[in-house]
């Protein structure tokens, strides 16, 4: 089999988010604070608890398509006593807010034709 005909490597890899904390290599203070942060709102438990941190997350997680982020939000998901169909909800509730926010932008198409004559 020729170069051109092996199947391409995925991009994103999973053991590729184990290396997450080497995005500070050259400015650790910025990680730390970064990680402090993220800590304190998303890993401890506050008016929301880790379960439903979780539920958010992995809905953004699909939102903003970041491979790595679902790894690690089904898992702390199912960790944090998730089940599949509370998952399959809350990614379901993520893609309606998108499609939806998209949708009411057509208001801004809608006072464009306005101006332009066109309704």
């Amino acid at each position: 089999m020729s170069d051109s005909q092996k199947p391409a490597e995925p991009y994103y890899k999973q053991k590729d988010l184990k290396k997450f904390a080497e995005v500070g290599a050259f400015r650790p203070e910025l990680m730390e604070k970064f990680f402090d942060y993220y800590n304190s709102v998303v890993a401890t438990e506050g008016a929301l608890t880790k379960r439903e941190k979780s539920l958010i997350a992995l809905a953004v997680s699909h939102v903003k398509q970041c491979p790595y982020c679902i790894d690690a939000y089904t898992s702390s998901c199912l960790e944090n006593g998730s089940n599949p169909d509370e998952m399959t909800e809350a990614i379901h509730v993520g893609a309606a807010m998108e499609a939806g926010i998209n949708l009411v932008h057509g208001v801004q198409m809608q006072n464009a034709l306005r101006k332009k004559g066109a309704l």
